[in-house]
């Protein structure tokens, strides 16, 4: 398999962590953490982990660290599995 790459907007400090859709072109996380020593990016490949079922070290940040708007490389999944598992409704 390949590794897929997706854009990501995330909404630090929610009250409920979690995928919430698409927004444009973007997968929309809501993240509990402040983006505050790097816990909100943390809590991002958490997230993305449980929701794909893939260890932590396969999944990147690898633009936008410091930006809502991030790239997030995983590795080892197809782009259409990653659309299937993070936004079933589709």
């Amino acid at each position: 398999m390949s590794d897929c790459t997706i854009n990501i907007r995330v909404i630090p400090r929610a009250s409920k962590a979690g995928v919430a859709g698409m927004r444009g072109d973007a997968l929309l996380v809501r993240l509990s953490a402040a983006p505050v020593d790097g816990a909100a990016n943390a809590e991002l490949i958490e997230i993305l982990a449980d929701a794909l079922d893939v260890p932590k070290r396969a999944i990147a940040i690898v633009a936008g660290e410091r930006a809502r708007q991030k790239r997030v490389r995983i590795e080892g999944l197809s782009n259409e599995l990653v659309a299937s598992k993070l936004n079933p409704k589709e």
